[in-house]
């Protein structure tokens, strides 16, 4: 049985770990407004450039010129998943659900005789997969010096998959990451980008466009990769400290919850030894 000592020690390591706990949960809740924000403002635009890009991917797909990030290299051999983690821990289930899809969907493909290869963004998704998905790491960014998520960050990630896409290290591109949804709901979630693929085919169907849509598309392919990773950047991001604060509520309220605990055993080892200390001194003054 523990001592009051100990007890008391107890009592105030976990006081001072809730006051930790409380504090993360303060400055997540304020880094999660302004990331939402930012992520929920893409959503338009990233809805209706995608909506754009569906107009003219569905006059240029049959065309024998369509550019390569369309058309794609006519084979499903070579699959990279670009898994987009945090670099921090200490937010629930956020880092490890989207581990845990891309490791299902890395196991489907190899399973079907696929070849995988694997980007990381973010030191979480890294160390997550590298224990069964190391030999299959081809490369990692790290986004520890990043202190707001910018579009540079989705540019030089889009241009580091579409320069491999070019010389020809894979022939489809998955990203990986969490869609916010709120502060205790985040959707883990997968999305083709290379070859292009668009929901809305036919949103800008009655639109003629100059030059030709081959011509465009070759211009604003590239950048629809590096906005597809900036909108997922930001989702991540938002999805992060949702979850970092989730978490660290439940944290604090569980702190809370031991403190109870141990307090109320303190104060009963207290009282036992009071007692004690009573039937000591009056069996020593009836043995007189």
């Amino acid at each position: 049985m523990p001592s009051l000592k100990d007890l008391k020690n107890r009592i105030a390591s976990v006081k001072s770990t809730r006051k930790i706990t409380k504090a993360m949960q303060m400055v997540a809740a304020a880094k999660l407004r302004r990331a939402q924000d930012a992520a929920e403002a893409a959503r338009p635009y990233t809805e209706r450039f995608n909506a754009v890009m569906a107009g003219l991917a569905a006059g240029a797909a049959s065309s024998p010129s369509a550019p390569r990030l369309l058309s794609g290299t006519g084979r499903d051999e070579v699959h990279m998943l670009v898994v987009m983690t945090s670099e921090r821990g200490l937010c629930g289930a956020f880092n490890s659900s989207i581990s845990r899809m891309a490791r299902a969907e890395a196991n489907r493909l190899i399973r079907a005789g696929k070849t995988v290869k694997i980007m990381t963004v973010g030191k979480k998704g890294r160390d997550a997969l590298r224990r069964d998905l190391g030999a299959h790491m081809v490369a990692h960014v790290d986004l520890s010096a990043e202190k707001r998520m910018g579009y540079g960050v989705a540019q030089r990630v889009g241009r580091d998959i579409i320069a491999r896409f070019e010389t020809g290290e894979f022939d489809v591109a998955t990203i990986f990451y969490s869609r916010f949804q709120s502060v205790i709901s985040q959707t883990p979630t997968m999305k083709q980008v290379i070859p292009a693929s668009f929901e809305d085919a036919g949103a800008s169907a009655n639109y003629d466009y100059e030059p030709g849509e081959e011509a465009i598309l070759a211009d604003l392919l590239p950048r629809g990769v590096a906005t597809q990773v900036f909108a997922a950047l930001l989702e991540n991001a938002a999805s992060e400290q949702g979850a970092r604060m989730s978490a660290m509520d439940s944290a604090t309220r569980n702190a809370g919850d031991m403190i109870d605990r141990l307090t109320i055993q303190y104060n009963r080892s207290r009282q036992a030894a009071i007692t004690k200390e009573l039937i000591e001194i009056i069996s020593g003054a009836e043995a007189l």
